[in-house]
């Protein structure tokens, strides 16, 4: 606080100054035996303005310290920090209502993050308990086939498959703020991580009669198999969903001076513009996932972006609406590791 803020606030101060000045003033002038003189007015008023001057200054200079301390304690993270240095009963009392405010707000904050936790943990216990029936339904699926007709038998894998996507996400969801304790980076061949994915979707291909081409050769990436897996399936899953009957999806391998750009081109409805730059919020469905009959959690693509972020890929996209969609995966070489070998 600079020294005319602290004036400001000393404005009581100086108004009582002044009608003591007015007080004396008029008793003065009601003594009988004391005549009324301006010079000496002024003088008594020249003399009281100096004390009050050093008063001020003083009174400024002891406080200084203590808002430099404060203004050093806000660059710091106050919440990590108490607060010390009081001198003054004033300061002191303000140094310990801060210093209680942070000591809720620590215990507030662990609890929260106790809670976050202990959910967290629910959440991987109940994926992978939920994966031992979800497995078992899908032997009991395979094991009645001939009982049924094929489009029923076709209808339950399709159901099946969808649960086994929503119970992925939710446990990518819930593992992404602790994404560094849950990779592995290595070089694995683009192809050998992609295809199984295609084969996961096989069963939609056949459905919408829709055709793939994987164009480019093979090329080896530095990342990790099953996060990336795991975001070209949510890729896959949209150009397959959003896609007609009887439309096409070309994967694109280019490798180029800067990395690999891996592409998943659709002809499918595409995104309206006003849509484009928010695909990837949370949540988000837009106007083809409320007026499509496949239903949306607005959920695939934020995750496929925020994991491709955390391992250092770029997530891009365009789209024209009524012609297509594509999506391009870049990997970026990284000259360090090629140094290193």
């Amino acid at each position: 606080m600079n020294f005319f803020k602290y004036m400001k606030d000393q404005w009581s101060l100086i108004l009582g100054w002044l009608f003591f000045i007015v007080l004396t003033v008029f008793v003065m002038w009601l003594a009988p035996n004391i005549s009324v003189d301006w010079g000496t007015i002024a003088y008594l008023m020249l003399i009281e303005g100096v004390f009050l001057i050093f008063y001020l200054v003083g009174c400024y200079l002891s406080k200084r310290r203590w808002w430099e301390r404060l203004a050093s304690f806000q660059k710091v993270s106050p919440l990590q920090n108490y607060l010390e240095g009081g001198h003054t009963e004033e300061e002191k009392l303000i140094e310990e209502y801060i210093n209680q405010l942070i000591r809720e707000h620590q215990e507030v904050m662990q609890e929260a993050i106790s809670s976050q936790q202990d959910q967290k943990d629910y959440i991987d216990s109940w994926v992978h308990e939920i994966k031992v029936p979800l497995a078992a339904s899908e032997l009991l699926v395979r094991s009645i086939e001939f009982d049924i007709d094929d489009q029923k038998y076709t209808l339950l894998e399709n159901e099946l498959a969808k649960i086994d996507e929503y119970v992925e996400q939710v446990l990518y969801y819930a593992r992404l703020d602790s994404f560094s304790r849950d990779y592995l980076i290595q070089e694995y061949d683009l192809k050998g991580i992609i295809q199984p994915v295609i084969r996961s979707q096989a069963n939609y291909f056949i459905q919408k009669n829709l055709r793939y081409e994987i164009i480019g050769e093979d090329v080896s990436v530095l990342t990790d198999a099953k996060w990336v897996g795991f975001i070209f399936k949510q890729i896959l899953s949209n150009a397959i969903k959003y896609t007609p009957d009887n439309g096409q999806i070309d994967m694109i391998i280019e490798k180029g001076a800067q990395g690999v750009a891996f592409s998943i081109k659709d002809t499918g409805i595409g995104i309206p513009e006003e849509d484009v730059k928010r695909i990837f919020d949370k949540g988000f469905t837009g106007t083809n996932g409320r007026l499509s009959k496949t239903h949306s959690t607005g959920l695939g693509l934020y995750l496929a972006r925020n994991l491709a972020e955390k391992l250092g890929i770029h997530l891009t996209v365009e789209s024209v609406e009524g012609k297509g969609t594509t999506m391009t995966l870049f990997f970026p070489i990284l000259n360090f590791y090629n140094e290193k070998r």
